[in-house]
């Protein structure tokens, strides 16, 4: 490690050892300029994470930026840090007090003269004038009220003396929204003054935050302040300093240091850690005036502190050791909830004791707009995916199970979860291992004559009595042992099917509604239809040759010609002519508002990051991205006018089968040796439904999540084994956690930081947790067969678009990793393959991992060069 760089590791050490944190920082460029008034001091740059500046008209803010520095500057710095006043922790509670104490506190040989010492503190005293951060809209309303009232009304006169109270401007400054809570200000004044010969620089530290008046354009408690003033300089170097040292106060390495600094030299070091990591770009390869974008993501300062060499690292390994211990605690702790108690149902108590005390906030934490944005896209979802599988089902089953059983079915179970279970986030819906198992179940009981229905009880009753056995046993502790990879593949399996339906389903429309590739427009007067109401008015061979009309019973012309397709096809006629199998382009038309319903969803979900409108109308775009897609879609098709295929829901309360009833007898249709029997296949049920429902309730419940109100693995697999008793005697679906749809439902009740530095994306908060939203939308499918006239205007295409997005937005949630899993680290992760690389499990390991894998590149060549050295030795 090299020595400049041990105070920055070391002060970011005592950091994490004690649990502090620094206080973000929001710091202000003011530089002395001249005006005709006079000399006036005008905000010039801000920082918070990425620089922004006043742009060469003086009307504007720059769009946030990397900030380029010259190097020259920060050696300049360097020299005003070693030979400059430096102040640490400063008693002070008025600006004018700091400035009395600053120019008290210098040294004899720098001390200035007494009446350079008040003109510099009335200089210093001045009022600055602060850039407006009004919107372009706010601006132009101004002009237009009040056009002559000048470029400066929100500004001070040049002589005006600093205010010891924030000024309105202040108080109004709309750029205070974007100032994460809890951070204070630091100050930069630079500037020429011809009274001065040789330059006066200052850096102070104040004890506690204070309020500096109207120092700064926002009202925040400052804490730092650095003062550069002298005589005439080459070019704009002042100002090119006062930059070095804002953009060194943003630096996280160096405000610890800052924050802790004893003495002068800990600054230093703290700078030379700064130029340790500094690269240089040479001129003439690039455009020093372009803004350089903040990138999507930097580096942690785990990942920059510089590692130790091999012998400071044996030294602290008991460090590190206990760092693994609570490293590893700080695991167990977290999955708590999949330990084993040694008593029956002990896991299951306690994850009833875990969400008893949030049960009323599993209420009131749904009082948001986002949760009826979630409600009408899962909605839309569940009762497509019920139409989908239900269709599937009676397909499989001759009708036994329908899309009414579906829909009912959907309801019942989905609510009863929602208001019972651990982990009400999760959708339950029939699956695609479920929907093989009913077709093998329903061709066996057809095939050896038994009752499918009732075989069907039986078996659901068995699959309830063994997943009662697993939950008093808590058989869900075996969960911990899914490995990652199993999740990620059976995340990658269930999307890749979603999208591959949807593809499947689209493609089936060239099927239905088949393009006409034998038209022409140069035929078009040959073209006709009429309708033949004569049985004998086509050969047996099927062409369309008309008949002599003399074999034909006579019919009014005007009837033949009124009739339309419905009703001649209904009266037992046939369509006879050239243009009968015409239809519209009906493919086309469908396919567009799939690809359009896709990338709406896909384009209004990122609207959030926009840079168009206030971040209030982004965040609601973004929370109701998928209705305003599917709206948009449905007003299209509306507008066109074709008979696209549309969202078809039953409109009765009866079995889809007229044969079966709502209740299933036990007995009476097979033998009685069947309930035995059923025992066998209960299992395979079992191990199916078991592995479904937890590996989607571990990927639900993982901590990249941020869930604060503790999973439920064996409450959850309690009220799904319960729910299946209910569901096989009344004949309706067994109904399993969906992964796609419940990770759909997560993304819609996504929490985001409501204040984000400029240029910075906003923080991910975790997820809105709550019952209200799954029970909403369960009620809301229930009820859709009386809403049949206002769902049938909806276009399945656009439904199946929504799928995709769906689909393709899971898939985005994996980690793909090289290799396989092999060795583990010291307490990080696991490592992948041998010689690979690290794979950190959590988000806040990674900057661990990269230290480590960092130490091993170091070690590697420690020890190349001690191979080297002892070579030379012997060779000597």
């Amino acid at each position: 490690m090299t020595p400049t760089a041990k105070p920055a590791s070391a002060a970011l050490q005592r950091d994490e050892m004690g649990g502090t944190t620094c206080p973000p920082l929001f710091i202000q460029l003011n530089q002395l300029l001249s005006t005709a008034a006079g000399l006036e001091w005008r905000e010039k740059a801000r920082w918070i994470k990425f620089e922004e500046k006043v742009e060469e008209d003086g009307e504007r803010w720059s769009m946030p930026h990397v900030p380029v520095l010259c190097l020259h500057s920060l050696f300049q710095l360097r020299t005003c840090l070693q030979e400059g006043m430096v102040l640490l922790d400063l008693e002070a509670l008025s600006f004018k007090e700091i400035i009395d104490k600053a120019l008290s506190g210098q040294p004899e040989e720098a001390e200035l003269q007494p009446e350079l010492k008040v003109q510099l503190a009335a200089l210093l005293l001045r009022q600055p004038r602060h850039q407006p951060s009004t919107a372009l809209l706010q601006r132009l309303a101004q002009l237009s009220t009040s056009p002559c009232r000048g470029r400066a009304e929100g500004g001070s006169e040049p002589r005006a003396q600093l205010s010891a109270t924030p000024l309105k401007e202040q108080l109004r400054n709309q750029f205070q929204k974007k100032i994460p809570p809890g951070a204070e200000a630091a100050h930069v004044a630079v500037g020429e003054v011809e009274f001065l010969e040789k330059p006066f620089a200052a850096f102070i530290r104040l004890r506690r935050g204070v309020a500096l008046g109207s120092l700064a354009e926002v009202a925040l408690p400052s804490r730092f302040l650095f003062i550069l003033l002298g005589p005439h300089a080459k070019g704009n170097m002042y100002h090119e300093v006062g930059r070095a040292m804002a953009t060194l106060l943003t630096d996280e390495l160096f405000q610890r240091v800052a924050w802790q600094a004893e003495h002068r030299e800990d600054l230093v070091t703290g700078m030379e850690a700064f130029l340790d990591e500094l690269a240089v770009l040479p001129p003439g390869k690039w455009d020093p005036s372009a803004h350089i974008p903040p990138p999507s993501c930097v580096p942690s300062p785990h990942r920059r502190t510089t590692m130790h060499p091999p012998d400071w690292q044996s030294q602290h390994n008991g460090d590190m050791a206990a760092a693994a211990d609570r490293a590893g605690l700080g695991c167990l702790d977290s999955r708590e909830e999949l330990e084993r108690t040694g008593r029956l149902f002990g896991g299951l108590l306690r994850d009833i004791r875990r969400k008893m005390p949030w049960y009323r906030s599993d209420f009131s934490d749904a009082l948001h707009p986002q949760c009826l944005s979630a409600v009408l896209y899962i909605y839309l979802v569940t009762v497509t995916n019920a139409i989908t599988f239900g269709g599937m089902l009676g397909e499989a089953t001759a009708n036994m199970q329908g899309v009414l059983e579906s829909f009912l079915g959907t309801a019942f179970a989905g609510s009863i979860f929602c208001l019972f279970a651990g982990q009400p986030l999760t959708i339950l819906s029939s699956t695609g291992p479920v929907l093989v198992f009913e077709r093998l179940l329903f061709s066996f009981s057809q095939d050896h004559g038994l009752d499918y229905l009732e075989f069907r009880l039986w078996i659901g009753l068995w699959v309830a009595f063994f997943g009662l056995v697993l939950v008093a046993t808590e058989a869900s502790h075996l969960v911990r042992y899914f490995t990652r990879f199993t999740e990620e593949g059976f995340c990658a399996l269930i999307s890749l099917i979603f999208i591959h339906d949807a593809l499947k389903k689209m493609w089936h429309l060239a099927d239905t509604f088949p393009i006409n590739w034998q038209y022409r427009l140069d035929d078009i007067t040959s073209y006709s239809c009429i309708c033949n109401l004569s049985s004998l008015g086509h050969s047996s061979a099927g062409n369309d040759t008309q008949l002599p009309s003399s074999m034909a019973p006579w019919q009014p012309p005007a009837a033949l010609a009124g009739l339309s397709r419905t009703q001649c096809l209904g009266q037992g006629g046939h369509l006879l002519g050239t243009s009968c199998h015409y239809v519209p382009d009906i493919t086309l038309v469908s396919f567009l508002l799939f690809g359009g319903t896709f990338l709406s969803c896909a384009a209004l979900k990122r609207f959030r990051s926009s840079r168009y409108f206030p971040v209030g109308v982004r965040n609601l775009v973004s929370d109701f991205a998928i209705i305003l897609a599917i709206l948009t879609s449905c007003a299209v098709d509306a507008t066109l006018g074709l008979e696209t295929p549309k969202l078809l829901v039953p409109s009765e309360l009866k079995p889809t089968n007229p044969v079966r009833g709502w209740i299933v007898l036990p007995f009476g249709a097979n033998p009685w040796w069947i309930c035995l029997v059923s025992a066998v296949p209960a299992v395979l049920v079992t191990i199916l439904i078991f592995m479904d429902q937890q590996i989607t309730a571990v990927i639900l419940n993982r901590r990249e999540y941020k869930l604060q109100k503790g999973a439920g693995f064996h409450l959850d697999l309690l009220c799904v084994s319960l729910l299946m008793v209910v569901t096989s005697a009344t004949g309706l679906p067994w109904y399993v956690s969906a992964t796609v749809i419940s990770l759909a439902h997560m993304e819609s009740l996504r929490k985001e930081s409501t204040t984000s530095a400029p240029g910075e994306h906003p923080e991910f908060l975790g997820i809105r947790e709550q019952r209200l939203t799954g029970l909403a939308v369960f009620i809301l499918t229930g009820l859709s067969v009386f809403m049949a006239p206002v769902l049938k205007h909806i276009p399945m295409p656009v439904l199946y678009g929504v799928f995709l997005h769906m689909g393709v937005a899971a898939l985005n949630s994996i980690q793909p990793g090289p290799g396989e899993e092999g060795t583990e680290g010291p307490f990080w992760g696991k490592r992948r393959g041998k010689g690979g690389v690290w794979d950190a499990e959590e988000p806040e390991q990674l900057s661990a991992l990269m230290d480590q894998m960092v130490w091993e590149k170091r070690r590697d060549q420690w020890r190349t060069q001690t191979y080297s050295q002892n070579l030379r030795d012997i060779l000597i």
